[in-house]
């Protein structure tokens, strides 16, 4: 089995992982935008394992806006009325609602940092890398996957609380987001995803291949389309970067 994430291990670490790989997104699906940060983002889905009421209370302590970009399913509409809707106040703190993959470009460039205040161990938090394909600092506690994805002090800051994370904020100007960026290229293109899938196929097939020499049994090894990943067309255009 591949596990997205080591911290999807620690439920079952008996469960005959043979790697982990990171979620990748296609290189140019989110990209910086030429505008100015002037707020703190929520991005995902309003549920009580995700904590937006956590990312409220930090960005009212720092005297920053807060937007929430979330969805609200069925299942957490009692939540969302009796826990959130009396913390919602425009312009302040503002529900804008779900928004779609087109608008979370310009969403994400405008946050100065992304908030991610999770309650539960999440296996792979894709807000994270989606905030970091734009070049915005992730502030984010220290559940799950995170420590995985976000590198402390280089792509944001990960914490052990509200407390952490207020005091997190001053350091924010200390980032580049044209660095943030590079490390999204870098660790979470869908270009690399495919890469590392192919790569631990392979090494299954060569090892049932060598196994069935073993057993006397001849095979023929097929090279595993390796220009597969190289379908993954990604270039590098001119971008947009907010400065420093």
């Amino acid at each position: 089995m591949i596990s997205i994430s080591d911290a999807q291990r620690r439920p079952v670490p008996r469960a005959g992982w043979v790697r982990t790989i990171h979620h990748g997104l296609p290189e140019q699906f989110l990209t910086p935008q030429p505008v100015r940060p002037t707020y703190f983002a929520f991005l995902g889905r309003i549920s009580p394992e995700k904590a937006v009421d956590q990312a409220i209370w930090i960005a009212k302590r720092c005297g920053v806006p807060l937007k929430i970009a979330a969805k609200l399913d069925v299942v957490d509409r009692d939540y969302f009325e009796c826990e959130i809707r009396k913390l919602l106040r425009p312009p302040d703190v503002e529900y804008i609602g779900e928004i779609s993959d087109s608008e979370k470009s310009s969403f994400l460039s405008g946050a100065v940092a992304l908030l991610a205040p999770i309650a539960w161990p999440e296996p792979f938090g894709l807000v994270l890398i989606e905030a970091m394909a734009c070049g915005t600092p992730v502030i984010a506690f220290n559940r799950g996957s995170v420590p995985e994805i976000i590198e402390d002090g280089l792509t944001g800051f990960v914490v052990q609380g509200k407390e952490e994370a207020v005091a997190a904020t001053d350091r924010l100007s200390g980032l580049s987001r044209r660095a943030i960026r590079q490390r999204f290229e870098d660790r979470f293109t869908a270009r690399r995803m495919a890469r590392d899938y192919l790569m631990v196929y392979r090494s299954l097939i060569e090892r049932r291949h060598t196994d069935s020499c073993f057993d006397g049994v001849h095979t023929t090894l097929v090279n595993p389309a390796p220009s597969i990943a190289d379908g993954f067309v990604e270039k590098s255009p001119q971008r947009a970067f907010v400065a420093k």
